[in-house]
């Protein structure tokens, strides 16, 4: 121990949302409405609750994890979707998802702690309407 400390890395911010008059972005816009649905208790998280949400046909809108490493999970959740016309977005880690979802504890400095990844999220109730809701809907439409 020779007195210096270790470099300490930091994990790069979430991207603040953006001030009145900018655009947002699909997953800026994305995250608000996961953080709305769970507030209104309309997020089912995981394949177990997607899967029965989606064939009641009580889900509007379906999010999947790329980095999923099962190759059947993928294929179940995709053709549900298909199956009961559920518009379907890809997000690019199931940890970012995860933390989404509210998987995740919250320290007191408001950062993200033990998130839990998340390859599937439902969203069966959007909650209120909002800016970013608007833009998902856009999205979905034109993919």
């Amino acid at each position: 121990m020779s007195g210096e400390d270790a470099p300490v890395v930091e994990a790069p911010a979430p991207a603040p949302a953006p001030a009145l008059g900018e655009p947002m972005d699909i997953m800026t816009a994305l995250q608000l409405v996961l953080r709305k649905s769970r507030a209104h208790g309309g997020l089912s998280r995981g394949l177990h609750e997607a899967a029965k949400v989606i064939e009641k046909h009580a889900a509007q809108l379906c999010v999947l994890a790329e980095d999923c490493d099962q190759a059947d999970y993928v294929k179940l959740v995709k053709a549900l979707c298909a199956d009961h016309n559920v518009s379907l977005i890809t997000v690019s880690s199931a940890k970012t998802l995860g933390e989404w979802a509210g998987l995740c504890k919250i320290d007191s400095e408001g950062k993200a702690r033990k998130v839990v990844g998340c390859a599937c999220v439902v969203v069966k109730d959007y909650g209120e309407e909002s800016e970013g809701l608007h833009i998902v809907q856009e999205y979905v439409k034109s993919h």
